[in-house]
């Protein structure tokens, strides 16, 4: 059985032992994306609580998006094949409708050692090796999005060009398909800034045009940083839109 007990803080509810428990063992890739895992009975088992115990864990998690309930199928855990949109935590839109269609495209991608800010992000030491991915984002067509993404190389060892490729640049489904890692929620910050260079050449921009900046940490299981993404928006014809519940 795996142990219980309250942590440094004092009394942990017994639900939330079990959640965490649970969340540790898709950690560790026991239960894979896509994959279902047991049932409330076996988990009752396991952990050696009730069942009823089990289905609160399993209700906090499902409400987190980590877990997905099938009627009469059982529970699975959460995979980005699953998802209606390939760019889930995309909130850019065209001011006049909503968004038909998104095509990434990659620019390049390097291996680095990260900077000592992208480091101290990611939880990892400075100059640690990692990987720089540039691409554009179409929306409607028409180029709207420039990023740069980071990756820390001890969650990804190896990525290369023709991986990314083959995802269609798609880069959250690759993350779970290739590496076991699924993005459960970002932190995003926003700032009005100007570009030059690069980015509004890759835009078809001209120089010193005013664009959305997006700076965006993603997390796996347990909290855990394992991206950083900074995004250039033209907002002519877009804007950002978010929901807050």
């Amino acid at each position: 059985m795996d142990a219980l007990g309250a942590n440094s803080t004092g009394y942990v509810p017994l639900y939330q032992q079990i959640k965490r428990l649970i969340t540790e063992s898709l950690v560790s890739g026991e239960w894979a994306p896509g994959e279902p895992i047991p049932s409330e009975f076996e988990l009752a088992s396991r952990y050696s609580v009730s069942q009823g115990t089990v289905r609160k864990a399993i209700s906090e998690l499902a409400s987190q998006k980590v877990l997905v309930r099938h009627q009469g199928k059982g529970t699975f855990v959460a995979s980005h094949s699953q998802e209606s949109t390939n760019f889930p935590f995309l909130r850019i839109a065209p001011d006049d409708s909503v968004v038909q269609s998104v095509e990434a495209t990659l620019i390049d991608l390097w291996r680095i050692k990260l900077d000592e800010i992208s480091a101290a992000k990611l939880l990892v030491s400075p100059g640690a090796s990692g990987w720089l991915i540039r691409r554009l984002l179409s929306v409607e067509g028409k180029e709207t999005l420039y990023e740069e993404i980071r990756l820390p190389g001890d969650s990804f060892e190896t990525v290369e060009e023709q991986l990314v490729l083959d995802h269609n640049c798609m880069l959250y489904s690759m993350y779970e398909s290739e590496f076991g890692i699924r993005i459960l929620n970002v932190e995003e910050s926003l700032k009005a800034v100007t570009a030059d260079g690069e980015i509004t050449k890759r835009l078809k921009l001209p120089e010193s045009t005013p664009l959305l900046r997006v700076d965006r940490i993603a997390f796996t299981y347990g909290d855990k940083p394992v991206e950083l993404r900074r995004g250039f928006c033209n907002t002519s014809n877009h804007h950002y839109r978010n929901r807050i519940v």
